[in-house]
């Protein structure tokens, strides 16, 4: 496990996958469930999405106590308030403090919070991620270059097909000066998974 993406699946096995999709797709328009139409939106609104939208969450939830506290309580309401919608599934937002830091992984699939992160990582999806995160969670972070002090408990988050988890990282120091922009720009995917953190700017 690196902080790297992991290994690229086989060839054969994303053609059988593509072969799939295109199956499945061929089959809900003739079925009348969907139309090409209804199919191209959704795929539109997934490719538009990008871990800048988890960022300037992340930013608010930062510098706005009262909007962290409704974040914590209901994502999805206090999300559209910054004009995003996160559909159907319920996003569970955990923060990281000094005590604690909080890690994502789907131990199943890859179920991940794609409304604010976009496309997933492929080390996300994969197997060694996926039962090392739970089983030794430091030495993964370790291998993400994030090495945390003995007192700071990790908490896992198995996310499910009903359930996904945003990572609120931690303020770093020293940026008490900086706008919600210049706050959101300092916020990687990795930091909103939890394998890694937010570092202060370079001066």
């Amino acid at each position: 496990m690196t902080a790297t993406p992991g290994p690229v699946e086989p060839q054969a096995q994303r053609r059988r996958a593509e072969r799939l999709t295109e199956a499945v797709r061929r089959l809900l328009v003739a079925k009348g469930v969907l139309t090409e139409a209804d199919i191209a939106r959704a795929v539109g609104v997934l490719t538009g999405r990008s871990p800048a939208l988890g960022a300037r969450v992340v930013a608010r939830a930062w510098t706005d106590v009262a909007f962290a506290a409704r974040l914590r309580q209901d994502a999805r309401g206090a999300c559209r308030e910054l004009g995003i919608e996160l559909g159907p599934i319920e996003v569970a937002v955990v923060e990281n403090t000094p005590e604690v830091h909080n890690l994502v992984v789907c131990t199943l699939c890859s179920c991940y919070p794609r409304s604010l992160l976009g496309i997933p990582p492929d080390w996300y999806k994969d197997a060694a991620y996926r039962s090392r995160a739970v089983s030794e969670p430091r030495t993964v972070l370790a291998e993400f270059g994030t090495v945390l002090a003995e007192q700071v408990e990790v908490r896992v988050h198995d996310s499910t097909a009903d359930l996904r988890y945003l990572v609120v990282p931690l303020r770093p120091e020293g940026t008490g000066h900086l706008d919600e922009v210049d706050l959101a720009a300092l916020v990687s995917r990795d930091a909103m998974i939890g394998v890694s953190v937010v570092t202060r700017p370079v001066a």
